[in-house]
């Protein structure tokens, strides 16, 4: 009797460890998770298909290869209403990720501005970045972008009265006129030259910088080398034949003919988003400053630093490492915001392939999956790359 008893507490005391052991209770927590989502997808997908076969509709993505049959009113990349569905996927991708790239680039370095100014000793400079930032931050960015279009460049003047500079640019209600570059025989040869001369620039550069970090002084020899690079691409592009023209736009009756083009709607998405995230920016590069120890301005003050190389050297590598964490999401959502130009018109993913494609192939489900595929890979891309370009910027302890 003795020993039943004890093999009970031996079999509960077991049990007990058991239940409290941290490690199995997180193993079975992470497999009845598992469990669930697998269970959840399965039952998902096996009801769209039920649904689908009930409507009588097929699945599947080989409508990518069939001809779209609808033009597209701005394209980057060849494209004709004879090309494919997969070619109308292109086309948006390619003029989100141009859009989304001139936003990113351009807020960034406004945003740096703004935030600079925002700590500014001059009331009047840091009161007007302080509004700015409250104004453009605040009014929702759809909003802004529907008033830049249909307030500002819609009601700019017709083709025959657009604003030109130098007879080379010019700006009205289509758009944004510019000279575009044709590249001729040997262009090769200069690409080449220009291509070694960015590689011998950067790595003068990185021996300038070593110096000067060594001796506090940069290289003597930085710009007779550079002046070196420079004679080296001219010659090679003179000898060459100067293989890079440029064809200018030409009032031609009611509109421009030749030169590039960059559609209102364009223009006015880009310069909405572009201040409403240098705004978020903005904030973002002030509070990365501030979290810098005053000593450390001070201490540059008093060896003798003048104000822009102590921002350049001193502060703003420091305030790195807390200004591109944030800065990494808002480059993200600047990506996904790309897609709030399909209010006004403007030939991005969604507005080509969401609406358009969709309409008519009513292939609902691939398409929105498609869509959602590009902007998941997109942003899992920009945040891999920059949170590696962050580890190595981090301080590192021991």
């Amino acid at each position: 009797m003795v020993d039943s008893q004890d093999g009970r507490n031996a079999s509960k005391s077991r049990l007990k460890k058991l239940i409290y052991d941290s490690s199995l209770r997180s193993k079975a927590i992470q497999f009845f998770v598992v469990l669930v989502t697998l269970g959840a997808t399965y039952f998902l997908i096996s009801n769209i298909v039920n649904n689908l076969r009930q409507m009588e509709l097929p699945f599947g993505f080989g409508f990518v290869w069939s001809t779209a049959g609808f033009d597209v009113s701005w394209s980057l990349i060849p494209y004709d209403p004879s090309m494919s569905y997969g070619n109308v996927y292109l086309v948006g991708i390619v003029n989100t990720l141009v859009l989304s790239a001139l936003i990113i680039f351009c807020s960034t370095v406004l945003g740096f501005v703004v935030g600079i100014m925002r700590l500014s000793k001059n009331l009047l400079v840091a009161q007007f970045a302080r509004w700015y930032v409250e104004f453009f931050r605040n009014v929702p960015l759809l909003i802004q972008i529907v008033f830049w279009f249909i307030v500002v460049f819609s009601t700019l003047p017709a083709p025959r009265q657009s604003y030109g500079i130098l007879d080379l640019f010019f700006l009205n209600n289509r758009g944004f006129y510019f000279p575009s570059p044709v590249f001729e025989e040997g262009f090769l040869w200069a690409l080449i030259a220009i291509i070694l001369g960015i590689v011998a620039f950067v790595v003068l550069r990185k021996k300038s910088e070593a110096e000067r970090k060594t001796t506090g002084y940069p290289w003597r020899f930085f710009y007779p080398l550079l002046a070196a690079i420079i004679a080296f691409v001219a010659i090679v592009f003179i000898l060459s034949g100067t293989p890079l023209s440029w064809i200018i736009p030409v009032l031609q009756g009611f509109n421009f003919e030749g030169g590039s083009f960059i559609p209102t709607a364009f223009v006015a998405a880009f310069v909405a988003m572009t201040i409403y995230r240098s705004a978020s920016i903005g904030e973002t590069v002030r509070a990365g400053i501030q979290a810098i120890h005053k000593g450390q301005l001070e201490a540059a003050t008093a060896i003798g630093f003048p104000p822009v190389q102590t921002l350049r050297f001193i502060i703003i590598p420091q305030a790195a490492r807390a200004i591109l964490p944030p800065l990494i999401n808002l480059w993200l959502t600047i990506v996904k915001e790309s897609s709030l130009a399909v209010a006004i018109g403007f030939p991005e993913l969604v507005s080509v392939f969401m609406q358009t494609s969709l309409n008519q192939t009513g292939r609902a489900i691939e398409i929105v999956m498609m869509v959602m595929g590009f902007y998941m890979c997109a942003s899992l891309t920009i945040s891999f790359l920059l949170n590696q370009y962050n580890k190595r910027i981090q301080m590192q302890e021991g």
